[in-house]
């Protein structure tokens, strides 16, 4: 055997070594990345479960409904309706009963007309077409301005409660400098206003919808 032909051999030795040690170190940290994923899975599933009743409970009262809402969901695809929502994609809403009776609904709408882009909000309804709570989940607003749409910065957006969309009220659904019953912001009109037409139009969805919404 040349020399050459004894370096070549060493050369696929250290090679085939080299590519078993490595797929050894990617098997073993696979499995490592599963154990870890199957003891802390659970754990994570649970606190956003728990996240997400708590933001739901700023809009609907946990003691309003006792079924578990995130296990009872009708999607909403239809465009006409998800254009009104401001959405480009399916939007889920979460059902509450009380004793098998509608107790409310929960879902989100976006207000894409902010002064710094979309706002995003959380409504819950009871079935009877009033407003149990709206809450701001994200917006990019000035802050100091338009940033007052968050609760804890301001109650503005506590007017929305017990209202609803009738044919009589249909003009008040507006800030008061365009002739409605809602505050606006001083030097921040454009915030309030995109926030009272999104949640508007959300109760014209929910009226449209009526009974099959908890069907």
């Amino acid at each position: 055997m040349t020399a050459n032909s004894k370096s070549t051999q060493n050369l696929l030795k250290t090679m085939f070594s080299s590519a078993g040690k490595l797929t050894l170190f990617v098997f073993i940290s696979i499995i490592l990345l599963l154990s870890i994923r199957a003891l802390t899975g659970p754990e994570i599933e649970k606190a956003e479960r728990e996240t997400l009743l708590n933001t739901f409970a700023q809009v609907l009262p946990q003691n309003r409904y006792d079924n578990d809402p995130l296990q009872d969901t009708l999607v909403i695809k239809d465009p006409a309706y998800l254009k009104l929502l401001g959405s480009s994609e399916p939007v889920t809403v979460y059902r509450a009963y009380k004793n098998q009776q509608p107790a409310g609904a929960i879902f989100s709408a976006i207000a894409p007309n902010g002064y710094s882009g979309n706002i995003y909000i959380l409504i819950a309804v009871y079935p009877d077409g009033r407003i149990s709570g709206v809450r701001i989940i994200k917006h990019k607003e000035t802050p100091g301005l338009g940033d007052k749409i968050e609760i804890n910065k301001s109650n503005w957006v506590l007017e929305f409660d017990g209202r609803n969309v009738r044919e009589d009220n249909d003009p008040r659904w507006a800030v008061q400098k365009d002739g409605g019953d809602f505050d606006q912001f001083t030097g921040a009109t454009i915030t309030p206003r995109a926030v009272v037409e999104a949640v508007k139009h959300a109760l014209l969805v929910v009226n449209d919808l009526g009974e099959r919404l908890y069907e």
